[in-house]
């Protein structure tokens, strides 16, 4: 293996784990703007910029998501008043 197909592949392991703005906002089924003004707002999954360009690691998008579960609220007594 060369030392160019083994740097190629650390990239693709390392890089595979982020998505894009765009790819994240199909994702959510919202816009790239909903989550850059989140980004600038300090709210939503944590982005990281890389040059101009900005992703977010897929687990950070997970855990994200998870801290967003709510709990379903109790359903109401059925019998009327007591």
């Amino acid at each position: 293996m060369s030392v160019q197909t083994v740097e190629t592949e650390v990239m693709k392991s390392i890089l595979g784990e982020l998505i894009s703005r765009a790819d994240l906002a199909t994702a959510l089924r919202m816009s790239p703007e909903t989550l850059c003004r989140w980004g600038t707002q300090r709210i939503g999954p944590a982005p990281t910029r890389i040059g101009r360009k900005v992703y977010y690691r897929r687990d950070s998008v997970e855990q994200w998501l998870r801290a967003q579960e709510q709990s379903m609220p109790n359903p109401r007594r059925s019998g009327g008043r007591r």
